[in-house]
């Protein structure tokens, strides 16, 4: 989405996680997406690393006007949230003595704890941190779709109206919408 609003364009190469390619590890050993390489050969290879990349480059709508405040906040949400989200979400990874398709319901309430606390200024303003977009809502709302996905329905009857709106925006934007297109997956012996 920073990609986007910067406008800058970019080669889109979808990758399969379970099969990655050489050219995706030479890259970045980590194994990890998304990988940004530049046309001089640097390797970005975070998220935010991207976005604040991006952004530093063109931010025709003012998302980095607090980027380290921003960068802080969402590390730090990250490091609380992510991994619950992930045990929440595939918690027979974590735990063998859960069934595969369950939840676990205590990572759920944790992870749920975390991101109240960190979206309480929804109540009075329109974005996490103010009336208008700014990175901290770009950077976590990936996060908090995922958390949102996994049981719909709870999460329509459970979480406050002001986070769901919230969510709600970045869903049905435009943006989020056009980028958003399905990839065939790019193999070495694809075009691009």
């Amino acid at each position: 989405m920073a990609l986007d609003a910067a406008e800058i364009a970019v080669a889109h190469r979808e990758v399969l996680l379970r099969d990655k390619p050489a050219a995706m590890l030479a890259a970045s050993p980590k194994g990890t997406v998304p990988v940004l390489v530049l046309p001089d050969g640097t390797v970005i290879d975070e998220s935010l690393d991207i976005m604040i990349w991006a952004l530093s480059r063109h931010d025709p709508e003012g998302w980095t006007s607090e980027t380290e405040a921003d960068r802080r906040d969402v590390e730090q949400f990250l490091e609380a949230f992510k991994d619950r989200l992930d045990r929440y979400k595939y918690a027979s990874r974590y735990d063998e003595s859960i069934a595969r398709e369950a939840v676990d319901h205590k990572q759920r309430a944790e992870a749920l704890a975390v991101l109240l606390d960190f979206a309480s200024n929804l109540s009075h303003t329109t974005f996490l941190r103010a009336d208008r977009p700014r990175l901290i809502d770009v950077a976590t709302f990936p996060f908090v779709r995922q958390f949102a996905a996994v049981e719909p329905d709870w999460w329509a009857a459970s979480i406050p109206q002001d986070l769901q709106d919230w969510l709600k925006h970045w869903l049905e934007s435009d943006r989020f919408q056009r980028i958003m297109t399905k990839h065939r997956v790019w193999t070495p012996e694809s075009t691009g």
